[in-house]
Formats: C-alpha cells, sequence, structure tokens
C-alpha cells in the first residue's frame, strides 16, 4: 500500500505530538523522572528473619552510596508464588521506592543493589517495578 505525503505527514505529527505530550510534566518545576520500586523479601532461608540491625547495615553500605540522592523505604507484607514448589509464600518485606532523573547508570546501580541483597541474605530474587513519572524536590 503507498502512502500520500499527507497521510504521512499525519503520521509524523501524530507521533511528534504523542512523544511531547509523554515528554511535558503537568506541574511547573517538574522533571521527568523513573519511578522505581524494589520489593526485598525479609525471610532468609535456614535462619531468622532480616533484622532491623541487617537492614540498617544493607541500606547504610549498598542503598545509600547507590542513591545519594535518597529514597524511601516503607515495611510491606508481601505474597509471591514459588516457581519452584508451587506453594503460596507470605513474607514481610521492605520496599524502596526512588524517583530518579536521566541517569545513564540507573539499570546498574539498580543491578548492583539486587544482587548485594541476594548475595547477602540468600535470595531467589528482588522484585522491581519502575514507572515513567514527573517530579520535583
Amino acid at each position: 500500500m503507498r502512502m500520500s505525503r499527507h497521510g504521512i505527514s499525519l503520521i509524523l505529527a501524530y507521533t511528534l505530538i504523542a512523544t511531547a505530550a509523554r515528554a511535558a510534566c503537568p506541574l511547573p518545576g517538574e522533571v521527568p523522572m523513573t519511578i522505581v520500586t524494589l520489593y526485598f523479601g525479609e525471610s532468609i532461608p535456614g535462619k531468622p528473619p532480616l533484622t532491623p540491625s541487617q537492614w540498617a547495615d544493607f541500606t547504610a553500605r549498598t542503598i545509600t552510596p547507590a542513591f545519594p540522592d535518597g529514597f524511601t523505604v516503607t515495611d510491606g507484607a508481601g505474597q509471591w508464588l514459588d516457581p519452584a514448589t508451587g506453594a503460596i509464600v507470605r513474607e514481610n518485606s521492605k520496599v524502596l521506592t526512588v524517583a530518579a532523573g536521566p541517569s545513564l547508570n540507573l539499570a546498574a546501580k539498580i543491578a548492583s543493589v539486587t544482587a548485594a541483597y541476594d548475595k547477602a541474605f540468600d535470595q531467589q530474587s528482588v522484585g522491581i517495578t519502575t514507572t515513567d513519572s514527573c517530579g520535583a524536590f
């Protein structure tokens, strides 16, 4: 199918408008950001659950250096399906939220934090979600 110049122009205009709409933040002073949420299970195989001092140490040694501009941690009560056993697992968790501006190394920082937690506390994984957003601090 052959498209007319008018049709191509309309598609190009729509694409530019859609891109600009996504890039524009609705409130003055906001900039595009990525909101990253990480879910750290507190159960440690063969050991008691994560202690407040273990979490404080992990935060100081690993999370703070990765995200010196700031982050938020909340307590959670999680549930997940263990793919190996098919069992529903319920455990307390730490939920870390980071609002990050454009960064070439955001993925590397997240990978470093999750790998360190997996290794330190014998975890299968750390849950991660991301959302494009706008923010100002």
